[in-house]
């Protein structure tokens, strides 16, 4: 073979070797792709404390159901009991204000905890409300009640909210408005549950992915 004919095909052997390498690092870098993997948003929303009875009234049947990284699981609101709380708690979701957020507290054997627009425990909606809870509230797994600081009244709700997921929740104290009941899924509850490290903060990212008022 001339050396002509030999740059020839090595030029050829270079090529098919450079369109090789190519492919693979395209397809490795395609297997590392990690952005279907959801992680909480942070929001810088303020919206206006809803009217009473402005999204679902006394005694009607509405229901929030929360599609989650972890799986789905449905908020029966207790509107006849509740109503202040469970029209917020559903004029919050109508606002699609849930959607995106992360649990951003997770108690073993007691709470999960979520809602917050910051992520640090310590944002709201910009509006609270007050529904005073009867001394005789108790907080059995699967209630799902508004968080508050220690300095607010008994009843203040903003957009924080937590579901009781073990027996620790009898030890709370009547102080917090609860918006409803879950109603399905709570198996997956229990299991965002067990996401929970000593220092209360998630092992693994929970994200509410969509949260959607159900009525009737």
């Amino acid at each position: 073979m001339s050396e002509r004919g030999k740059l020839v095909t090595l030029g050829v052997i270079g090529a098919v070797l450079a369109v090789v390498v190519l492919v693979v690092l395209v397809g490795r870098g395609g297997d590392d792709d990690d952005s279907s993997i959801a992680t909480p948003v942070t929001k810088d929303v303020k919206l206006s404390r809803p009217e009473p009875g402005s999204v679902v009234q006394p005694g009607e049947k509405a229901s929030v159901k929360m599609e989650t990284t972890e799986g789905d699981f449905t908020i029966s609101l207790d509107t006849e009991n509740w109503p202040v709380t469970a029209n917020s708690f559903a004029y919050l979701t109508e606002e699609k204000f849930y959607d995106g957020l992360g649990f951003h507290r997770i108690v073993p054997d007691f709470v999960i905890q979520g809602g917050d627009p910051t992520g640090t425990g310590s944002g709201g909606p910009g509006y609270s409300v007050v529904e005073t809870p009867p001394k005789s509230t108790t907080y059995p797994v699967g209630t799902g009640a508004m968080a508050k600081t220690g300095a607010e009244a008994p009843g203040t709700s903003g957009s924080q909210f937590f579901i009781v997921t073990g027996a620790q929740g009898s030890s709370l104290t009547p102080d917090y408005s609860i918006a409803g009941t879950v109603s399905e899924g709570l198996e997956v509850v229990k299991r965002i549950g067990e996401l929970g490290s000593a220092s209360e903060q998630p092992t693994k990212q929970v994200v509410i992915e969509k949260a959607t008022l159900e009525k009737g």
